[in-house]
């Protein structure tokens, strides 16, 4: 996800301050010091911090599916080594495990996004046993953090695995800002680290045998393909299936509103479409959506690529994107109707005050500048749900589990995501036609919401159309849902994606 509508999926941070984190604390000057005096710092990083606790594990239990289930839930730390065997960060993981079944039962493991972001979204919102009320209207900050059973988690079918990548939640560097950077902060080196904690934890675990699952949300979509291939080639581990939650795939083709090119605006389009017949109370399907995405691929290109230069190709273009959008015509005539999602998002709620958020465009909160030109507040859903899933997880780890730590918990890490290096690095589609080309028994699902202007669901389906065909039909399984980037806050769709998700895993319901 991503905080304002910016012009890129960035999944779910922008850069606000925050406090530093013990990495970042400059010297007494101010200034960062000399070399050897930053030697020192580090070192007093690394033997300043006090050792996280053993592994701590708790029996709980939840109605999932209808039925009881019976659980253990891990909350532990695993470092993460140099090649001199110094350990150099140390992540910590939450694990839901059935016991009875040992390695005889499927494992998977859950990435957020950002980067900068705690799988605490997943957990506590999608997937997990529990789960706590945040992205859906109506749900607000001062809420009581209170977890109940999550129906639609997975843990009846898979044991779950949450992931925390270095500088979010609990998990922590133990060298300087430099180091951290090269070691943690660039998408090459978050695979290779990453991947060696799924491997440490399967070892530890003895679960080397088990089907061994995937699973990322937003920029967690633009790692699973890349930790799915990085496992098969480097690791000697292999994965039976990958799940893409609203995923961060394509950069380019959903990044910049360039007026060269129709793509963000085709792609854009469709998602302000469901939104508007959401609030008109037309259902949310393939079959309603279809003539959209029909007009999409033609006439709109055709229109577009014709040029504001061409009257009638405009008129024709403004009136059918004012028609879609429920936006009103003379604005979007005067905009040759190339509407950024900026624009839509304060203009379709303007006569109420509020204003929609990025992730689902029918979430919304009052506008606190109504007459200000642009926007200058930050996204409304994301400001909401840090509260509760903040003080969710963290009662969680501290309280229930009783894994006892001192420290800032970062469901969201803006200092991660203002220090990331986003390489130029093998992208995810790149390395997701490798995976399933080496492995056709491998079970790929990308689910999105239909109304989810951060990462849009129709740039998957025309990523998925210029994809091989791998000798069978629909090698890649898409699915939409009622609903925006948490889609499944709504309980409905996530009802949907669990059955969707049991099927592609071929467990029984």
């Amino acid at each position: 996800m991503r905080i304002i509508p910016l012009a890129s999926c960035i999944s779910l941070l922008v850069a606000l301050g925050s406090p530093l984190h013990a990495a970042d604390r400059p010297d007494s000057t101010g200034k960062g010091g000399d070399a050897k005096e930053q030697a020192k710092d580090a070192a007093k990083l690394d033997t300043d911090l006090a050792p996280f606790p053993a592994p701590k594990s708790v029996k709980q239990s939840a109605m999932i599916g209808g039925r009881r289930l019976d659980y253990v839930a891990t909350v532990g730390a695993i470092p993460v080594k140099d090649d001199k065997g110094k350990t150099i960060g140390e992540v910590v993981y939450t694990a839901y495990t059935v016991p009875g079944r040992g390695a005889a039962r499927p494992v998977t493991f859950a990435f957020n996004g950002g980067p900068g972001a705690a799988s605490v979204y997943l957990n506590l919102g999608a997937i997990g046993p529990k789960k706590v009320a945040f992205g859906e209207a109506g749900d607000s900050p001062s809420d009581p953090a209170i977890l109940r059973d999550n129906a639609n988690s997975w843990l009846d079918f898979t044991d779950l695995v949450f992931i925390d990548p270095i500088g979010t939640g609990f998990s922590r560097t133990r060298v300087d800002a430099d180091q951290t950077k090269k070691s943690f902060y660039t998408a090459k080196a978050d695979i290779e680290y990453l991947s060696r904690v799924v491997y440490d934890w399967l070892l530890k675990n003895d679960r080397m045998t088990s089907r061994k699952y995937l699973v990322g949300e937003s920029y967690g979509g633009y790692r699973v393909p890349r930790l799915a291939f990085y496992l098969q080639t480097q690791m000697g581990v292999g994965i039976s299936g990958m799940t893409m939650v609203s995923p961060y795939l394509d950069p380019p083709a959903i990044g910049q509103e360039d007026a060269l090119s129709p793509l963000p605006w085709m792609i854009n389009l469709t998602a302000m479409t469901a939104g508007n017949f959401e609030r008109r109370g037309t259902p949310l399907n393939e079959t309603t959506m279809a003539p959209v995405e029909q007009y999409d691929r033609n006439q709109f290109v055709t229109d577009f690529l014709a040029g504001p230069a061409d009257k009638i190709a405009t008129d024709r273009l403004s009136a059918k994107v004012a028609d879609l959008t429920g936006l009103d015509p003379v604005l979007v005539r005067r905009m040759n109707g190339r509407v950024d999602i900026g624009t839509y998002l304060r203009e379709v709620h303007r006569s109420e005050g509020k204003i929609g958020s990025v992730y689902d465009s029918n979430v919304t909160a009052y506008d606190p500048f109504p007459a200000s030109p642009d926007q200058k507040s930050n996204d409304p859903l994301l400001d909401a749900l840090i509260a509760p899933t903040t003080s969710a997880m963290v009662d969680f780890v501290t309280n229930q589990v009783g894994w006892k730590v001192d420290g800032r918990y970062n469901a969201l890490s803006y200092e991660v995501n203002r220090d990331w290096d986003r390489d130029n690095s093998d992208s995810p589609v790149t390395d997701l036609r490798k995976a399933i080309a080496i492995d056709p028994k491998m079970a790929v699902t990308i689910v999105h919401g239909w109304n989810d202007l951060s990462c849009p669901y129709f740039g998957s389906r025309l990523l998925i159309a210029q994809m091989p065909g791998y000798g069978t039909t629909d090698r890649i399984r898409l699915h939409m849902y009622p609903g925006g980037h948490m889609f499944y806050a709504r309980p409905d769709s996530g009802a949907a994606l669990r059955r969707d998700i049991m099927s592609a895993y071929g467990a029984q319901g």
